[in-house]
């Protein structure tokens, strides 16, 4: 499960935003290459590699997220674990191409286009809303300056409540990087953040477009001595924690929530990585 890192195949011609992940998958977000196994049953999906323009005008793709422009949410991010050795910063970016499919490939600043939410959220959308945006690929887990402005585009975030967000969902990112910290030496470790939402609750303002995560979840494997081991998270449950689980009841509790008929995150490894 050992990754090769590259900043842009040049075989291939990405655009951010595709029907599939076909293109983006050969990028390694995914372990073995294979996205999750499951789609919400709506339509309104886009798939996304994303990417941000480096400091020497290079395109530098980072993660995937499966995107639903009904919710305005993610359904999921897909990266490759790193250990954080980099400040926050937070410029919030938006996807241009769930706009308008010609535009830049990579996220980009909000700008004053009025019609540019119409797929996606906005910073409006959360303002004093006392919702967090909560990012699905989390800064805590990225390895360089790059990756770490990556992760606060919109289409990274879904609404939280602050002070989970600042605090069980925090200790809980803190403690993956010390369980994935002990995978074998020179391997990868991959994470799969989804949210699911509350279908009857949106973010309230004047005109109410995103919908609040019922609750959040995240999916680990990796390698240790040798085995494919992964572990399930979800929160916040009764008690605004966050729960462990193994992957195969996590994967069950999911396609009750999403109502599919199956639900597998990392279908590239036999066993699922439980």
């Amino acid at each position: 499960m050992k990754l090769l890192l590259f900043l842009l195949l040049p075989c291939l011609a990405l655009s951010e935003v595709g029907k599939d992940f076909s293109e983006c998958s050969q990028l390694g977000f995914f372990l073995n290459k294979e996205p999750p196994r499951f789609t919400p049953s709506l339509s309104s999906t886009k798939h996304i590699c994303q990417c941000l323009w480096d400091d020497y005008g290079q395109q530098m793709y980072l993660y995937a997220t499966l995107y639903n422009t009904d919710w305005k949410i993610p359904v999921y991010s897909a990266y490759v674990f790193g250990s954080a050795s980099t400040g926050r910063c937070d410029p919030w970016y938006i996807e241009p191409q769930l706009y308008k499919a010609d535009a830049d490939p990579c996220m980009a600043p909000q700008g004053r286009n009025k019609d540019i939410g119409v797929n996606q959220a906005l910073n409006r959308d959360y303002d004093n809303s006392g919702y967090d945006r909560g990012h699905l690929y989390p800064v805590q887990h990225t390895n360089n300056h790059i990756s770490m402005l990556a992760t606060s585009t919109l289409t990274n975030a879904a609404p939280q409540n602050s002070g989970f967000n600042q605090g069980a969902w925090k200790v809980h990112e803190a403690a993956v990087i010390t369980d994935l910290k002990k995978r074998d030496k020179g391997t990868d470790a991959y994470v799969v953040t989804g949210v699911v939402p509350d279908p009857n609750k949106k973010i309230p303002n004047n005109n109410p477009r995103v919908a609040v995560s019922k609750y959040y979840w995240r999916a680990t494997c990796c390698q240790k001595n040798g085995v494919p081991t992964g572990q399930g998270y979800f929160g916040p449950d009764n008690n605004d924690k966050v729960q462990a689980l193994s992957i195969a009841a996590l994967q069950n509790k999911l396609a009750i929530d999403y109502k599919v008929n199956e639900v597998v995150i990392f279908p590239g490894v036999p066993s699922g990585c439980n």
